[in-house]
């Protein structure tokens, strides 16, 4: 089995390493095999499907602003089309937003404030807070595909980030295909999941960071054992 991890790897950022080895604990602990790789944003840019041919899985993990931006979205747009299992964190999830209203609901100039700052269509808006270094209580829809890989409907999660979903397009999510399926205390979108797909999931948290070899996250798991799946 071949997993894709997207994105523009720097030893510096801690949570690129922690993502490997949150992959590693999953794979021991679903008794999977796999050979993982990383691939940059911006080779995405040019050839996304032939780089993600004969994968079974892709995380986007984090890192925003990616080297590109494009990239990274024509990532999210071959898993989604495709029926790649996709897991996507923090940046990743951001992402995910852009990429749906870009080329689901049809809103072209959709973006991300942390690349343009001149465009009416900012789906992606700094958040009132900043929730990097914070912990905070996710609740889960019951049934949904997350809830299911916790085996429970409230979680804490460790955030790194500083921007999310606009408050403004919060109600114009069911033009992308995207379903909330997480929020925190205010009710604010934290888990999104596209129903109409095998595995396709979006945390604005990194649960990367507080995976061990212990207790690898379960989200983790899911994202490994639905890619095992479809290998």
């Amino acid at each position: 089995m071949r997993l894709a991890i997207v994105g523009d790897f720097d030893s510096a950022n801690p949570n690129h390493p922690a993502t490997e080895k949150a992959v590693a604990h999953a794979l021991d602990a679903t008794g999977k095999e796999a050979q993982t790789s990383w691939v940059p944003t911006t080779a995405l840019e040019r050839d996304p499907a032939t780089l993600l041919d004969g994968v079974a899985g892709v995380f986007l993990t984090t890192g925003s602003p990616y080297r590109s931006l494009e990239g990274a979205l024509a990532g999210i747009r071959q898993a989604r089309l495709t029926g790649l299992p996709f897991l996507g964190t923090c940046g990743g999830f951001q992402h995910v937003v852009v990429e749906a209203f870009r080329n689901v609901a049809g809103i072209a100039d959709a973006a991300h404030g942390e690349y343009d700052v001149d465009t009416a269509n900012h789906v992606i808006t700094p958040l009132a807070c900043s929730l990097a270094g914070q912990t905070m209580s996710v609740h889960l829809a019951a049934g949904s595909l997350v809830a299911d890989a916790y085996g429970t409907t409230t979680a804490a999660e460790r955030y790194f980030c500083q921007f999310g979903l606009a408050t403004e397009y919060r109600d114009r999510l069911d033009e992308t295909g995207l379903v909330p399926s997480g929020t925190d205390d205010d009710g604010e979108v934290r888990v999104l999941e596209l129903r109409a797909h095998p595995f396709f999931l979006a945390t604005l948290y990194v649960p990367q960071a507080t995976s061990t070899p212990t207790h690898p996250h379960p989200v983790i798991k899911a994202f490994i054992n639905a890619a095992a799946a479809e290998d």
